[in-house]
């Protein structure tokens, strides 16, 4: 038998069968091999539905979502859970005074840099953005008007006029309402909304608090009533002269009142603060402030203060 033929036919078995043969799946209906993709176990995101603004907005108590026609008819209140939105000066007017009875005094009274102050920002230029975003020249409205059967002097403060900060234009116009009610023998009724002085106009922003005290210093001589309603925030140097002396001091439930803020009083005395520190409700249950009103009841509830605080001032019209 012949060796050489036999190892010859069993490398080539031995070499055919030590590679193994390729394996070609068959080709799909379609073009695409007939293995299938792994599944996704991935969730699918929902899709975020986009809100318009302008229409609805959220509580930031409740988290309910109150559609804004609703919302500004109710004075800018949820109607959930009484959470109080901030409000403009001018909101806050057609809430309270009769129908056409207002009349503003010093509608085009406006702050001078006298400082030529240069920060981040110029104040003329601070100034003229503000009024430009705002629609008013300054941080306060005062005027005339009436609330119920009682003429009075009003001068509401807008928080989103420069963080509603007084400067000399704020001090001024509060002396000038002041003043205009002693002499026409009107209470004075002053809404606040403030983070303080004005910074940009130093030392002049700081002589408002003895001027606009001592103006209703010579109110309270003639016998004249004055009502400090004190709306959220309320601090600093317009907490520490005006809003502080009122005869009658009312606050809108949950509004932040102080001097200085919670942070800096912590860090200076190194003490824990209470429970709801500066609140309304909190300085209401220390004796600090008269009575928390709602804004909805707000009008009525002056009516009636007014009633009683001008009955001496009609008993003395009458009997001269």
């Amino acid at each position: 038998m012949d060796t050489t033929s036999f190892r010859k036919k069993a490398v080539s078995v031995d070499s055919v069968e030590a590679v193994p043969p390729a394996v070609t799946p068959p080709p799909a209906s379609n073009g695409e091999t007939s293995f299938s993709k792994k599944p996704s176990l991935r969730v699918p995101k929902a899709r975020k539905r986009d809100i318009p603004q302008g229409i609805w907005t959220k509580c930031p108590k409740c988290a309910t979502m109150i559609y804004d026609k609703e919302l500004d008819e109710n004075l800018k209140v949820c109607p959930k859970c009484q959470h109080h939105f901030p409000i403009g000066s001018r909101e806050r007017l057609n809430a309270l005074v009769e129908t056409c009875s207002f009349e503003e005094m010093d509608a085009g009274m406006t702050s001078v840099d006298v400082l030529q102050f240069t920060g981040v920002a110029a104040y003329t230029a601070k100034l003229a953005e503000y009024q430009s975003l705002t629609g008013l020249k300054d941080a306060v409205i005062t005027g005339i008007g009436k609330i119920g059967d009682h003429r009075v002097a009003l001068g509401v403060m807008d928080f989103a006029f420069l963080g509603g900060s007084m400067g000399s234009v704020v001090g001024e116009k509060l002396t000038r309402l002041i003043e205009a009610g002693t002499d026409r023998g009107l209470p004075v009724l002053i809404f606040s909304t403030s983070g303080g002085a004005r910074m940009y106009e130093g030392m002049f922003s700081l002589m408002q608090m003895a001027k606009t005290c001592g103006a209703l210093a010579y109110h309270a001589r003639q016998k004249l009533p004055y009502i400090s309603i004190l709306t959220h925030p309320t601090y600093a140097g317009v907490m520490a002269s005006y809003a502080s002396v009122g005869d009658l001091i009312l606050a809108e439930p949950a509004a932040l009142i102080g001097f200085a803020g919670p942070r800096v009083i912590r860090d200076t005395t190194q003490a824990e603060l209470p429970p709801g520190f500066q609140t309304a409700e909190f300085l209401l249950d220390h004796g600090l402030i008269d009575a928390i009103v709602p804004r909805k009841e707000m009008k009525s509830r002056l009516k009636l203060y007014l009633d009683f605080m001008m009955e001496g001032q009609r008993a003395i019209a009458k009997a001269s």
